[in-house]
């Protein structure tokens, strides 16, 4: 039986999630492209309640990118929520091929929840296409939007659904001290912010890479030791067994589905999905995925650390496992097209309408999976 397959066509790329749970969850209405289908192995890890595997025994997570049509799930301009780095297309993007739910059904299935997204940028990127995604669904509906401090709070008051978003980088602590900002790899002192919502989706890896004036800690430290730098690798394992050690002890599976963002790839690097390329090679310029269900290079080393912590965890974590799907998707990052246009050349977000639209619908796609309501 056929199980994932993802779709792209003019304004977003999206999977198509069936409502039946006796079928598989996601697939595509072809249009343009054929497609290859996918029994696969193992999905995401973690806590015994992670797969991406559907009921029918397929994985969520692996399969191609088909052309469709029919897509964006929303337009751009008509979303008044969108940071001007991911609006690719009013930055003066000139192709559109990058960009192509039932959305009432997300909405229904969310009325009454608190959602919280906790992370990076990349948080903010799928914060703002989720709440793109209802807004389109019910574009009628009266909405709240505020910020305060680090906290973003979209309501649809109606539907009594709050979907908030708490910048936090790391996850575990960055505190000034007397020698100057140090990061604490085994400690979360702002963890009762995280508590009393329904949906908690977690992402850290990024900013743990920036060095120089870009990196936002002096220290590290690890219990008594104290540290000027470390191996990143083995710095980001650490912070993130604190995460998971707090999240087996503080939450409650029976109230709060707990779901981690997997590590977000970028495309700095030609060499990764075209052998002939260079290092110098990026993102700048493409503007078609890269064919097949698999991408030329390995998965990045961050994301086998995420899925070996989040297996060893007692309590159940979804893995929203998207690197292997979004490392195929090099035209999809705002490069010139954002915020700071030829003096930049973002290849780590996304553009939206985009691939964070597809990741949202797997998330939904993992939400009806432990539905048993209709």
């Amino acid at each position: 039986m056929g199980c994932v397959f993802l779709s792209f066509a003019s304004s977003a790329l999206i999977i198509l999630v069936l409502l039946s749970l006796q079928k598989c969850s996601a697939v595509v209405v072809l249009k343009q492209w054929k497609n290859t289908r996918h029994h696969h192995h193992e999905g995401g890890g973690g806590g015994g309640d992670s797969s991406g595997m559907s009921k029918s025994g397929c994985d969520l997570f692996d399969g191609k990118w088909v052309y469709d049509e029919t897509y964006p799930l929303y337009n751009a301009s008509s979303c008044p929520f969108i940071e001007p780095q991911f609006d690719c297309q009013k930055n003066g993007r000139p192709d559109s091929f990058y960009l192509k739910y039932d959305g009432e059904d997300m909405v229904r299935r969310l009325k009454g929840k608190k959602i919280l997204f906790v992370g990076d940028s990349l948080s903010l990127n799928q914060w703002q296409s989720l709440i793109c995604m209802l807004h389109a669904a019910v574009p009628q509906s009266n909405y709240k939007i505020e910020r305060i401090a680090d906290l973003s709070n979209f309501t649809l008051p109606e539907y009594g659904i709050s979907v908030m978003l708490s910048r936090n980088a790391f996850l575990v602590d960055l505190v000034k001290e007397k020698i100057g900002t140090v990061l604490k790899l085994d400690s979360i002192q702002n963890g009762n912010s995280w508590k009393g919502y329904d949906i908690v989706i977690f992402n850290t890896w990024h900013w743990w890479l920036h060095k120089g004036h870009q990196q936002p800690w002096d220290y590290i430290q690890e219990g008594n030791k104290v540290e000027k730098d470390m191996n990143r690798l083995d710095a980001f394992r650490a912070g993130i067994t604190t995460w998971s050690k707090w999240v087996d002890s503080n939450v409650d599976p029976n109230i709060t589905k707990i779901f981690f963002q997997g590590t977000s790839p970028t495309h700095y690097n030609g060499n990764e999905w075209n052998g002939s390329g260079s290092e110098s090679e990026t993102c700048r310029g493409e503007s078609r995925p890269i064919g097949g269900s698999r991408y030329p290079a390995a998965l990045p080393k961050a994301a086998e650390i995420v899925k070996e912590v989040l297996s060893n965890m007692s309590k159940p974590v979804g893995l929203l496992d998207v690197t292997a799907l979004s490392q195929l998707r090099k035209d999809g990052h705002p490069s010139v097209y954002g915020m700071y246009g030829e003096r930049g050349n973002d290849c780590s977000h996304w553009c939206l309408a985009g691939v964070p639209d597809t990741w949202n619908q797997l998330l939904y796609a993992l939400l009806l999976q432990g539905d048993t309501t209709s």
